[in-house]
């Protein structure tokens, strides 16, 4: 190539970097590197939700934390950041937006993730959390759902654990997550509080016998053992999710003999064989919102409740929880006084404070009942 193409290559390139809010290094060990341009515009000069940058600016970083919501604008408490989350699954950051994010906004919440991380040195207490503040780089990862059904997601910077194992209950559970596909990553932050309350009941030996349906990864049986549970079945129809929830219990301790069983059935087709295994303690219902082909909340969860009675032991617990934002807590209790009207209502579980949301019809309801064989259909309601 004349030497002259190649001054003008070089100049090209240097001219599109500059005009760039950053560029990424690939180093040899897969880590991906975000490195900003001196010469390029202040960040803090363009775009940036400054709810978002205020709560990356303060948050309480350390080196050992359970997983957590950062941001969320998703509970409308922040005008203009509706489509806006920010979570720490330590070590790694996930911004997931629903909508798209110009570049250049990215880069500056992708500055504020540095500059926290960075941080990390100014608080480290041992030489080995010091030389691991200087030598390892920030993690983060971004997710956009800009369309129904539509979900990209990217690392920006850094490497990703494999496995990423996070922790809950003040590092006693321990999780398997996967951010870098699908929209589900392996748990969610906001059932924390269900999952503490079954914690606690099996500790305190009200619930040793638990039936845990949709169970996803499995986590509710997780925290149910490591709470003193002596068994916990768990269904779902998906096996891919059950094995990871069998890895869950491994990496806890609860691999063979450790009291779960994992049942990759079609839960409608499986009411007979559940009884036998029963009767239970506590029964979760956890089940999503609307998956085609499998559930529907407001079809089907009628069919759920109405199977509660034969399966629950007297006074036994069922943790009802619905996430579909258009169905209130009154949706639920309408149906539990016309399907099981022996489920006498206990109480509405408060979602993480982190969860905060303008509108608490439309979030997340976990809402508990015992099982009392005698109630009168009549009282069963909000108190």
């Amino acid at each position: 190539m004349p030497a002259r193409a190649i001054v003008s290559l070089i100049l090209a390139t240097l001219l599109l970097l500059s005009a760039s809010p950053s560029f990424c290094l690939v180093l040899p060990d897969g880590t991906v590197r975000r490195q900003p341009h001196a010469s390029s515009p202040s960040h803090r000069n363009a775009g940036g939700h400054p709810a978002l940058l205020d709560a990356i600016c303060n948050f309480p970083l350390r080196r050992s934390m359970d997983a957590c919501r950062i941001f969320h604008g998703r509970g409308g408490l922040f005008e203009g950041a509706n489509h806006l989350t920010l979570d720490y699954y330590p070590p790694v950051f996930l911004l997931t937006s629903f909508q798209p994010l110009p570049e250049e906004e990215l880069g500056v919440y992708g500055d504020g993730i540095e500059r926290l991380w960075d941080n990390r040195r100014e608080i480290a207490i041992t030489a080995e959390e010091e030389d691991d503040a200087t030598t390892t780089p920030v993690t983060w990862v971004y997710q956009c759902r800009a369309q129904a059904g539509s979900t990209t997601t990217q690392l920006m910077s850094g490497q990703v654990p494999r496995p990423h194992i996070v922790t809950e209950n003040n590092g006693l559970d321990r999780y398997i997550v996967h951010l870098e596909r699908g929209q589900n990553h392996g748990l969610f932050l906001d059932m924390s509080a269900g999952r503490t309350w079954l914690r606690e009941k099996c500790a305190s030996g009200e619930a040793s016998s638990v039936l845990n349906l949709f169970s996803y990864t499995c986590a509710f049986s997780v925290a149910a053992l490591n709470g003193g549970a002596e068994t916990v079945v768990n269904v779902d129809m998906s096996k891919g999710a059950l094995k990871i929830g069998q890895r869950n219990h491994e990496i806890n301790g609860l691999g063979r003999g450790g009291g779960a069983k994992f049942l990759g059935h079609d839960l409608f087709k499986s009411w007979g064989k559940l009884k036998r295994l029963g009767p239970y303690d506590c029964v979760v219902v956890d089940p999503p919102s609307y998956q085609k082909g499998s559930f529907v909340a407001s079809r089907d969860y009628a069919k759920v409740i109405r199977r509660l009675p034969s399966l629950l032991a007297s006074e036994g617990w069922a943790l009802l929880c619905l996430n579909a934002p258009e169905l209130d807590t009154a949706f639920l209790l309408e149906l539990v006084r016309i399907e099981a009207p022996e489920l006498g209502f206990v109480e509405r579980l408060d979602n993480p404070p982190e969860f905060a949301s303008a509108f608490p019809e439309r979030a997340l309801k976990v809402l508990v009942f015992q099982y009392r064989p005698v109630l009168n259909a009549e009282d069963n309601d909000v108190r």
